[in-house]
């Protein structure tokens, strides 16, 4: 790691330098995806299938096959100027809106406060600004943990902070060797106990611990093992019904694991665009979408330096340990061992009906990461556990423009009710 000019901050030496931006990655899926849906949806509409809008890529390219086998061939008048016209004008949008995001001059200047505790790649980071009620939380290990500090007026944790509350972070950090190998097992009953325990000693009590998406899966499993070390549970957009709504999809995701085998075994990892593209598969046209509206959007606007910090986080993703990636492929989205009872951690089996503290499930209604049907079966399987169901989107509700009101503020009035 190579230090900066900054007080705390570290600089990864694959981090793209200024106004050097990746995204969206990888780039190449995303407009043929776009080119793709431009020209076929119009053109070959009489075989146009409404699973281009929700199912996975095996469903897209068999509807595309279908539509090349059955559509019109030489015959002009089967793709009227309409559609080359609809399509060039997509295509300007997409691409004016992918330039406007690269070439904006925004760019994240909060720097790390100080680490309490390290072990190999991951730290534990101290918001604290003068005690208050400590609460620890995990982010998921595929994205970058400042997600919950992105920007100011947009940090989850400063927030708190400002409010006597003593927010700590875990930030898994890139995996390097030792990491690579690791197995959920290593992160959860490892890495992650360890850093509950620093969590404690600093604040002279057990925190909430508080997980975000995947993080907040391995948290449920954390709190089951070591009650001692929290003192209440919050789960935050946390899926567990890998198979809700939508089985077929879950299981076509897993089916993807032979392909991407060759990448696991050269690097010990799933690397960060093939990562990207499993999460493609979930919205195939999403990021298109975003881009040609943010094309639109004033450059100075709020509304777009907050598109261009959150999709420079998006894209600055972390690979996933190899064993890691084939647990949550086989297992969680092929077998939905979670739900079923069968996902163990050091031999145990994780049972939510099996967690008594005091809980809050976060499950926002308008997630397309984690679908409130995966998100739900939480809340009813801890006992006493508090619902909040907030109109935000699995992002939206952590850092958005409303976020303070979908989240941060419900999440304090609950930590209010804690027992001192």
């Amino acid at each position: 790691m190579v230090t900066t000019g900054r007080p705390g901050m570290t600089e990864r030496p694959d981090r793209p330098g200024p106004l050097m931006r990746r995204g969206p990655r990888p780039l190449l899926l995303h407009l043929t995806l776009a080119m793709l849906r431009s020209n076929v949806s119009h053109a070959t509409s009489p075989f146009w299938n409404a699973d281009w809008q929700t199912s996975s890529m095996a469903a897209i390219l068999q509807s595309l096959q279908s539509a090349v086998r059955n559509g019109p061939s030489s015959d002009s008048s089967g793709f009227p100027a309409a559609v080359v016209a609809e399509t060039l004008r997509q295509d300007a949008a997409l691409i004016q809106g992918i330039a406007a995001y690269r070439r904006h001059p925004s760019q994240r200047t909060l720097t790390d406060p100080p680490a309490i505790w390290s072990e190999g790649g991951s730290r534990l980071l101290d918001y604290g600004t003068g005690g208050g009620y400590p609460i620890l939380f995990v982010p998921s290990l595929i994205n970058r943990a400042y997600v919950l500090d992105l920007a100011e007026g947009s940090s989850m944790l400063r927030w708190l902070a400002a409010r006597g509350v003593r927010p700590l972070l875990l930030d898994w950090g890139w995996p390097h060797e030792t990491e690579r190998r690791f197995t959920l097992t290593d992160y959860v009953a490892g890495r992650m106990e360890r850093a509950m325990t620093a969590a404690a000693r600093a604040a002279g009590t057990a925190p909430v611990l508080a997980g975000y998406c995947m993080g907040g899966t391995l948290a449920v499993a954390a709190a089951q093992r070591r009650p001692d070390l929290i003192g209440g549970l919050a789960l935050l957009a946390t899926p567990w019904d890998f198979h809700a709504p939508d089985p077929e999809r879950a299981i076509q995701l897993a089916r993807t694991l032979p392909m991407l085998e060759p990448a696991l075994a050269f690097s010990h990892t799933l690397p960060v665009d093939l990562l990207q593209s499993l999460f493609t598969m979930l919205d195939p046209w999403g990021v298109a979408d975003k881009y040609r509206a943010f094309a639109h959007l004033p450059r100075d606007s709020d509304r777009a330096r907050l598109f261009v910090a959150l999709e420079d986080w998006l894209n600055d993703g972390i690979p996933l340990a190899a064993n890691v990636a084939r647990t949550c492929l086989s297992e969680w989205y092929g077998e939905n061992a979670p739900a079923l009872g069968r996902w163990r951690i050091a031999g145990l089996p994780v049972d939510p009906a099996m967690i008594d503290t005091p809980t809050f499930v976060a499950v926002p209604e308008r997630d397309r990461i984690v679908p409130k049907e995966s998100a739900l079966p939480l809340a009813a399987l801890i006992r006493g556990a508090v619902l909040h169901q907030p109109a935000a989107g699995h992002v939206g509700m952590v850092t958005g423009a409303r976020a303070e009101a979908s989240l941060w503020r419900p999440l304090l009035d609950w930590i209010h009710t804690l027992p001192a």
